[in-house]
């Protein structure tokens, strides 16, 4: 450094330091004024450069007004429509039976869910023994898991006698089934690929060493440490002793999608923490009806007008009529399964791994909301379709391509199928989550990780009652014709 720069930097120092004591003394000559001053240089609490944080006090006042927003609602849908709910006429869909049907298809497609189960096993049992190709087993599974998927889509098409509920839970089901499968069948596969490299690795290392014992100390504390290592390795199941029934049924009750031959267990069941999540999924499941049944089931009958009529002001005070207890019910549906109902089937099959969810609710984006809100499904495309495709050579883009078309394909899968309305609004929805996560991101980037978190929340608060709108609009002109949204009309 040179001295000119030297100097420099001394002088910009003493300056600093002169201007601070210009202001102590400033400070003390004006205590000594006799006009009692009272003012120093201070920031407003709301700028950003006063470093305060304390909003406890609008916390507050934001949950109280919410309240009493929530009440006069409450008010005003008993006034109109009284009481609504009716947990018997909810007991008796759910066991799939329509109004006009006379059966129970819904319980027979899901007692039959157990022979495509059983199949698969055979299957993998004879492909290990090699009494089937693996070529050929490989193709029955593929065929095994079509059928799978396709069986709800034609039974519920063509059967009558199926409630919505009944036949979303069918559909959900074998949703469920085919992702589960189709994992137990991939990591089978995986094992045996392993298990024939090891064998060739055997034989050649059995052929080139002389296996000679080696001797002395350190050897015989490797060898101790190796008894161990394998003596665990002994109380782990291997492939082919986990192609069991007993097996399979305890991964395809268990709270993940993914399979493995050796789930990390709890060693107890704690009962207090049993107790509370069996009364949070019984309470819970009941507010969720209680909502759907009180508010949202009007609200989706008083949109129909205004939606076939293309009226957007109506349309658009509907919506959002509608996004507020949909909202809700979501909400609850999201802590009712990703905690209380996962957790109880967790605690029930001593499953160790809790890791349902993550703070989704502080996602920036659209990507971040999506890898962290559902993590069994994120870790199930991760592991068995995203990394597989890269690995086979796919661009990244691609593979994340694919995992959102087959994202988007079962949640119209879920919709459609009970519906018997083959729309695309949901998949349509969920493709355009690729655009809309680069909107989400360029906004963060612009603006700030607020604000990206406000387009998230924004997505899931009108995106979803936009999307119910819709569905019940074209199931109500798919069955009963124009001409009972133009009796609604008249009424």
């Amino acid at each position: 450094m040179s001295n000119e720069q030297t100097e420099g930097l001394r002088k910009r120092a003493q300056s600093v330091t002169r201007a601070e004591e210009i202001k102590d003394v400033e400070k003390k000559v004006r205590r000594k004024q006799p006009d009692k001053p009272c003012h120093q240089p201070r920031d407003s609490l709301f700028s950003w450069t006063s470093g305060f944080t304390q909003f406890t006090g609008f916390v507050n006042w934001g949950f109280l007004l919410l309240s009493i927003g929530g009440l006069r609602l409450f008010l005003e849908n008993f006034i109109k429509y009284g009481i609504r709910i009716d947990p018997i006429q909810w007991l008796y869909i759910l066991s799939g039976k329509d109004d006009d049907g006379a059966g129970h298809p819904s319980v027979v497609l899901i007692l039959y869910s157990n022979v495509p189960i059983v199949f698969c096993i055979l299957v993998e049992k004879g492909i290990s023994v090699e009494i089937i190709p693996q070529a050929i087993g490989m193709f029955t599974h593929v065929a095994n898991l079509l059928a799978l998927i396709i069986l709800p889509m034609v039974v519920i098409h063509v059967q009558d006698g199926f409630s919505f509920i009944g036949a979303s839970l069918v559909s959900t089901l074998y949703s469920v089934l085919f992702l589960k499968l189709w994992s137990y069948v991939q990591v089978n596969l995986w094992c045996r690929t392993a298990r024939q490299q090891h064998k060739s690795t055997l034989r050649r290392s059995s052929l080139s060493s002389n296996n000679l014992p080696d001797c002395g100390e350190t050897n015989g504390k490797k060898q101790l440490q190796d008894k161990k290592t394998k003596d665990k390795e002994n109380e782990l199941v291997n492939y082919p002793d986990n192609l069991t029934l007993k097996d399979l049924y305890y991964f395809l009750f268990a709270p993940t999608l993914c399979y493995e031959l050796n789930f990390p267990k709890t060693d107890r069941i704690r009962k207090r923490f049993l107790l509370k999540r069996i009364v949070e999924v019984i309470l819970g499941f009941q507010l969720i009806l209680c909502i759907i049944q009180q508010y949202m089931i009007p609200s989706v009958k008083n949109s129909l007008i205004p939606f076939s009529n293309l009226d957007y002001a109506r349309s658009m005070e509907r919506l959002l009529k509608l996004a507020m207890p949909n909202h809700l019910a979501w909400l609850c549906m999201f802590y009712i399964l990703f905690h209380s109902w996962l957790n109880l089937l967790g605690e029930i099959l001593h499953f160790a791994d809790r890791s349902y969810y993550s703070d989704w609710w502080n996602s920036t984006n659209i990507d971040s909301f999506w890898r962290t809100w559902n993590l069994p499904v994120h870790r199930w495309c991760l592991r068995h379709l995203y990394l597989p495709m890269v690995e086979m050579g796919y661009n990244k883009n691609v593979a994340a391509t694919t995992v959102f078309f087959l994202s988007a394909f079962f949640h119209e899968y879920l919709v459609s199928v009970p519906l018997k309305t083959y729309k695309i609004w949901a998949f349509m929805g969920m493709m355009g989550q690729i655009p809309l996560s680069s909107i989400s991101r360029s906004i963060e980037k612009k603006y700030g990780p607020r604000c990206g978190n406000i387009v998230v929340w924004a997505s899931l608060i009108i995106g979803q009652p936009l999307a119910i709108m819709m569905y019940y609009h074209d199931y109500i002109v798919d069955h009963y014709g124009k001409v009972l949204i133009e009796d609604f009309g008249r009424v």
